[in-house]
């Protein structure tokens, strides 16, 4: 689903990403962690579209990023930790605005808009302004227009970053629930590895000069227990490799 191959990123002469290839499979959560600086905020960001690399290719399902980056966006959705919406807008406002942009028909984006709010328990809240919503709230939109337009990749930069840990926990059971039902490619990028091995099937560690190490986690069912051996034993090898 995505492909990276070669990834070079420099800013002024330094270099954030060097020589970086990763693929994702589809329908994979992939945690991508690393420590600040290893260049993960950087490679999502290219994978958009925003940043244009130095050298190397991205593919999404096929498609090249550099070469068709129109079709490459009607195909990924992108979440901030802290994204940019329109706050004079309502909720339900907001929501119709990214479902013209991407085409959504009345029909699908009315279903859509129904069983995902529903999930995220904000049903209540889309005739408010969104100036109103708290940050979580504020979240929990972000995440359903994303899967509005059901596109193939979704790149999560830290979403869940500055939530209460109550709002953390219910946005990431909401999150695996939506996956549940609707499978997607997701990358997490995630300063919280207790995070990544709840959700991830697989777990990549970000090191600088574009060297990753990547740990399967498919063969763990959900929910997890983060106190279970094996994600105790997996906790202790992404930890080490963290330190490498």
């Amino acid at each position: 689903m995505l492909t990276i191959s070669h990834l070079t990123k420099t800013f002024g002469g330094k270099t954030a990403v060097d020589d970086l290839s990763l693929h994702i499979a589809p329908g994979e959560i992939c945690g991508f962690i690393g420590h600040n600086g290893a260049g993960k905020t950087t490679t999502i960001k290219a994978c958009c579209g925003i940043l244009t690399p130095d050298s190397g290719s991205i593919e999404i399902a096929g498609t090249s990023v550099a070469q068709d980056p129109i079709a490459c966006k009607k195909s990924l959705a992108y979440i901030p930790d802290n994204p940019d919406l329109y706050e004079f807008l309502s909720g339900i406002q907001y929501l119709n605005f990214v479902a013209d942009i991407y085409g959504v028909s009345q029909a699908d984006r009315q279903r859509r808009i129904h069983q995902y709010a529903a999930l995220f328990d904000l049903t209540d809240d889309l005739a408010q302004p969104v100036s109103s919503y708290s940050h979580g709230m504020k979240q929990k939109l972000a995440i359903i227009s994303a899967w509005l337009h059901e596109p193939k990749l979704i790149l999560m930069d830290e979403p869940f970053a500055s939530l209460d840990f109550i709002t953390r926990a219910e946005l990431q059971n909401q999150v695996l629930q939506l996956q549940k039902n609707m499978p997607r490619t997701i990358v997490l990028v995630t300063h919280q590895l207790d995070e990544a091995l709840l959700l991830g099937q697989s777990v990549t560690v970000m090191h600088e000069l574009g060297k990753t190490e990547t740990f399967d986690l498919s063969h763990i069912p959900y929910p997890r227990d983060l106190s279970s051996p094996e994600l105790l034993r997996l906790r202790e090898a992404v930890t080490e490799a963290c330190r490498r």
